[in-house]
């Protein structure tokens, strides 16, 4: 049995998690900081990495405990490397390395895109490779084939806001508090999806991208106008949103012979959004995959299980591996048009 100790500190969750190669889960726990960053309606990088400093130590030292285990049981350190506030990557990655070189241990340095990628596979033993990940998440929304650990070819991205990024702003304009996701399902459960038109960007176009920017804007001018209700507004930023992604990962799947549709990622919790791509893949006769909703957002969990699958494959990395604010998944994707950078 091999033991992964995964970090995390990419935003506003820190996060230590204890899993195996066998898919156990011998400890976690995750301790966000939405108090810290709901009267600012986002995360403040700063107050982010001060809280990962005094949180994360407290957290590895418990999730130890719980499992009644010491460094020295531990097979190898895998530390959330990037993309990612930078401030807040440093604290697990100086963590990880710190905890590597003193217990003698391999150090993994992971993508924490690569964890949520992976993390369909911690939780469905039978999800195989390749399949086609739609990442949806605070800072990035992408059709990725995941043909293998390390191997991915990306088929879209947005080329300016992410879902989850537009959700928070337009809960910011709706008065809600942050995250804006859970809020705006919420509200949308006492709206009607067809009361307010807003646009679908790219919808039938052939461009393979995602857009958002657009839908922000129409929620603020449906809300400055004073003709709709926030619930009516909230509801079809929501459907506006599922439509949207349905289109583009339609057009993602007739490029690909993965026999899997998978979503994760912060935004994958939605129950509309996971209802609408699991009747898509049916259609498509794909099947359909999603973790559970905790294992969507940030957790370290996923960090470890990447590990596990990277350590599986003899993967590590050396102590001086860099902290990376940005860090694509398909290092060798074509740029788009647009920001781009979130690719």
């Amino acid at each position: 049995m091999t033991v992964i100790l995964g970090l995390e500190s990419s935003c506003d969750d820190s996060a230590a998690a204890l899993v195996t190669d066998d898919r156990r889960i011998l400890a976690q726990a995750v301790v966000g900081q939405n108090a810290e960053h709901q009267p600012y309606g986002g995360v403040v990088p700063e107050i982010a990495a001060r809280a990962h400093v005094e949180i994360l130590p407290g957290l590895i030292g418990k999730v130890l405990d719980d499992a009644k285990l010491a460094i020295g049981d531990v097979d190898a350190i895998a530390a959330t490397a990037g993309p990612g506030l930078i401030g807040g990557v440093m604290v697990a990655l100086l963590a990880g390395k710190g905890l590597a070189l003193a217990a003698g241990k391999p150090l993994i340095a992971v993508n924490h895109l690569e964890g949520h990628a992976l993390s369909p596979r911690l939780a469905d033993p039978d999800l195989d490779f390749p399949y086609l990940l739609l990442l949806v998440s605070g800072g990035h929304c992408q059709l990725l084939e995941v043909r293998g650990v390390g191997d991915y070819r990306r088929l879209a991205t947005t080329i300016d806001d992410a879902v989850g990024e537009a959700f928070d702003k337009a809960a910011k304009l709706l008065g809600l508090p942050y995250p804006g996701g859970p809020a705006i399902e919420q509200l949308a459960k006492s709206g009607s999806p067809d009361a307010v038109p807003l646009p679908r960007p790219l919808v039938g176009s052939g461009e393979p991208h995602f857009s958002f920017a657009g839908l922000k804007s129409a929620v603020q001018r449906a809300m400055a106008s004073g003709n709709f209700r926030r619930e009516d507004i909230a509801a079809a930023l929501q459907q506006a949103v599922v439509d949207c992604l349905v289109d583009r990962s339609r057009l993602a799947l007739a490029k690909t012979e993965a026999p899997t549709l998978v979503v994760a990622g912060g935004v994958a919790a939605n129950q509309a959004i996971r209802g609408a791509l699991a009747e898509l893949a049916t259609a498509n006769g794909r099947a359909f995959s999603v973790p559970p909703g905790w294992l969507c957002t940030d957790n370290a969990a996923m960090i470890a299980w990447a590990g596990a699958e990277r350590f599986a494959a003899g993967m590590s990395d050396a102590l001086d591996v860099p902290a990376r604010a940005r860090w694509p998944l398909d290092e060798g994707a074509e740029k788009v048009r647009g920001a781009g950078v979130k690719a």
